[in-house]
């Protein structure tokens, strides 16, 4: 048996030869690498290229700018749903002024409340055949405010003919409703 510095002669078949040089103290094996480490390594080089080609050289995945702008539209949204009990006229009305707010708005409405509002929003000014009030004069029944808007369309005027909305639509969809309403209206000056 030789000396664990100096490189073996004999080599048998089970362990693989020393090479000749000695580093500190410590000699090393003449053996090939293990294959789970070659496709390891051969992985990791052809992640790295095809991750280069996707992002960099071809533009077809995200860039991080975009990535950041979508969590930080998620974070809005989480915070906007989480304050939605709470919101005030001021909030509403700059949701009216928002033009996502607004286009969701419409397609709501559009579903749900034109059978008795009519598209125009005209109601029975435009039909006296419909349901609904018009909601795009300045006489308000139940409040002039948007949180009163917002009370009604939530709660509903069962003995005007109006449905509870709120647990059908949700807070969300009800807001929507509500600033699509809001933008065919001027808010009004403060004093």
């Amino acid at each position: 048996m030789s000396a664990p510095n100096k490189p073996s002669s004999t080599a048998s078949a089970e362990e693989p030869a020393l090479r000749p040089h000695t580093y500190d103290g410590i000699s090393e094996y003449d053996a090939r690498l293990p294959n789970w480490w070659l496709f390891t390594l051969y992985g990791a080089v052809a992640f790295s290229i095809v991750y280069w080609m996707f992002y960099h050289t071809t533009g077809m995945g995200l860039k991080d700018e975009q990535v950041l702008a979508q969590k930080m539209e998620a974070v809005a949204e989480a915070r906007l749903a989480s304050s939605m009990g709470s919101l005030t006229d001021a909030q509403l009305w700059e949701m009216s002024r928002d033009p996502k707010f607004v286009t969701a708005g419409k397609t709501v409405f559009a579903t749900n409340c034109v059978a008795c509002h009519l598209a125009s929003l005209k109601g029975k000014e435009e039909n006296p055949a419909a349901v609904g009030p018009s909601l795009v004069d300045n006489v308000w029944i139940h409040g002039a405010k948007p949180t009163d808007l917002r009370r009604t369309v939530t709660n509903g005027v069962i003995e005007k003919g109006m449905p509870t909305w709120a647990p059908l639509l949700g807070d969300r969809k009800v807001v929507e409703v509500v600033a699509y309403v809001l933008s065919f209206h001027k808010e009004p000056a403060s004093p």
